[in-house]
């Protein structure tokens, strides 16, 4: 048998796709007037502070309610229609709260570049 050379074969989507990652030229700063950039500096540092507050709050219910609930092993004994308590805690407070919370946030981010 004779040895042939082994080829990697990708479709020409993946060509393309490693060609653009490739051609990223170097950060450049925005082309804004400085006024605007002025703006736009104090704009997103108010939005990283309401997403500093939206992600504590997200982690104090993620992490919080499994806490709160194993504090409490009252709540697991706590029966509504035969189920315990803190299964619906579980899988009925999360979602609903973080669905209010991305809204919050949005609402917030959306206000702070509306401010003249």
């Amino acid at each position: 048998m004779t040895q042939q050379r082994r080829v990697a074969v990708t479709s020409p989507q993946t060509r393309l796709a490693h060609a653009r990652r490739r051609a990223h030229t170097a950060w450049r700063p925005s082309a804004l007037d400085p006024a605007d950039a002025e703006r736009a500096l104090r704009v997103f540092a108010a939005q990283r502070r309401r997403a500093a507050v939206a992600v504590a709050a997200l982690g104090a219910l993620v992490f919080g309610l499994p806490v709160l609930l194993g504090a409490l092993p009252v709540l697991a004994e706590v029966r509504l229609l035969g189920i315990p308590v803190a299964w619906p805690a579980l899988v009925l407070v999360p979602f609903p709260a973080m669905v209010w919370l991305a809204r919050w946030h949005l609402r917030h981010a959306e206000r702070v570049e509306d401010r003249p």
